[in-house]
């Protein structure tokens, strides 16, 4: 990726909206003579409080994201939950600071393409961290499909093993609808997206079930969220099990813990793709099958843990577990999810700097939320088919090329706050943390 529209000149200064549980990842923004985190914005005490921790007394805090104006910031990330991406996303490209969106993009399709709208009209840049893009494992196994090990691409399966799915997704907001649209875009969002990479196309028409097998049945708290200081890991036991004996869980729980969609892509590949989350085990597994072979891995190293590619692409058999290529990835020495943060993150640095290619795509960001979408419509209607709405033809060219272009008349400072305040139809905003 050597095509960079210019070099950077400084370092960047980079602000963080929404100092929760991911936070940790804006710390690997801190690159002395790159890139270096300046400015925080959380309503909560313990947010605040978390980012003098993690990134330093000297960072500005504050409570409300619409104040980092004042901080001359390059770039942003935004880590707040799924359903409040969308506001201070809009905002500070509005203002043309170069934006990092933790994934899911949005949890609904109308908020993706405002967001990508709003990038081509201000010709802002925009990331979206989909990082298992950049997960050792997968880059292997996108890697043995361009050398052509098992020929053309014709289906990509997976199966998403959610071991700790009680815990994590249904204690607090992951758990209601309205604060997610499901399960199959919050969580499944990640998957679809590495289907969409390995298949080479992106999802127009899905059928899907789904129910709330188990989670449906286990005792509530009786407020309506955790203690505001609390986060999943404060609670978190994996010793715990069965599933059934979970505790606490939240008071609305409206998605589902089981869900299997399948779906045809516009290249005419098929996708299937299953979630659980009450399951002993935590991974995901792909199987690839091109017309000359087969690949799938064991393991996905997620966590650190080494991972196995095999392929069979030699003759045919009955089952042998000795595989006619075995590819093992090796455990990352550090980093979260194997490393694939750190890539992450790098990459957006050098994009919020010098433009260029990403291995993330705001496109393919957009068609994982809205393949996820039309499948949770779908199992909701009883495995309706339901179609994938194709994005704007102007706004695809335009992300293909690596959002270059040339920059329209910027907005002055107080006309850039005032246009970033009001909605689509020009009314007022209410202000989101």
């Amino acid at each position: 990726m050597d095509d960079r529209a210019e070099p950077q000149e400084r370092e960047l200064r980079v602000g963080v909206v929404g100092v929760g549980q991911r936070a940790d990842l804006a710390t690997l923004a801190n690159r002395p003579g790159l890139a270096r985190v300046v400015s925080c914005a959380d309503p909560s005490p313990r947010g605040q409080g978390d980012a003098r921790r993690l990134f330093g007394a000297d960072v500005t805090v504050r409570e409300r994201y619409e104040e980092m104006l004042d901080d001359d910031l390059d770039a942003v990330f935004v880590l707040t939950p799924d359903d409040l991406h969308t506001q201070p996303a809009l905002f500070f490209l509005e203002a043309g600071i170069a934006v990092f969106v933790e994934k899911p993009l949005a949890i609904t399709l109308a908020d993706c393409d405002a967001l990508l709208s709003a990038a081509f009209r201000t010709r802002t840049r925009l990331y979206v961290g989909h990082n298992l893009r950049h997960l050792p494992m997968l880059r292997q196994v996108r890697a043995l499909i361009d050398t052509g090990a098992i020929g053309r691409v014709r289906a990509v399966w997976c199966r998403h093993f959610v071991g700790h799915g009680g815990d994590f997704y249904f204690k607090d907001w992951h758990a209601e609808r309205a604060r997610t649209t499901g399960l199959l875009l919050q969580k499944g969002a990640h998957d679809l997206d590495v289907m969409h990479w390995l298949a080479g196309g992106y999802t127009r028409n899905v059928v899907a079930q789904g129910t709330l097998a188990v989670y449906g049945g286990n005792p509530r708290r009786a407020e309506q969220a955790p203690p505001e200081h609390e986060r999943m890991p404060d609670w978190f036991d994996p010793e715990i099990w069965p599933p059934s004996k979970l505790r606490d869980l939240n008071p609305v729980i409206d998605v589902e813990d089981l869900s299997m969609m399948l779906g045809r892509l516009d290249n005419g590949v098929l996708t299937s793709y299953q979630q659980c989350h009450f399951t002993p085990d935590y991974w995901r597994n792909y199987t690839v099958i091109g017309d000359e072979g087969r690949l799938e891995n064991f393991g996905d190293g997620i966590d650190g843990d080494p991972a196995t590619i095999k392929v069979w692409n030699r003759h045919r058999s009955g089952f042998r577990d000795d595989a006619d290529l075995v590819v093992p990835v090796a455990a990352a020495a550090e980093g979260l999810h194997g490393g694939a943060d750190r890539s992450l993150v790098e990459e957006f640095l050098r994009f919020a700097a010098a433009g260029g290619p990403t291995e993330t795509s705001p496109v393919a960001a957009r068609e994982a939320v809205a393949a996820a979408a039309a499948a949770t419509t779908s199992l909701r209607a009883h495995g309706t088919p339901v179609d994938v709405p194709a994005l704007d033809p102007a706004l695809l060219a335009y992300f293909d090329h690596h959002q270059a272009g040339p920059a329209p008349r910027p907005l002055g400072g107080h006309q850039a706050v005032a246009e970033a305040g009001r909605g689509a139809g020009g009314e007022a905003r209410e202000p989101r943390p």
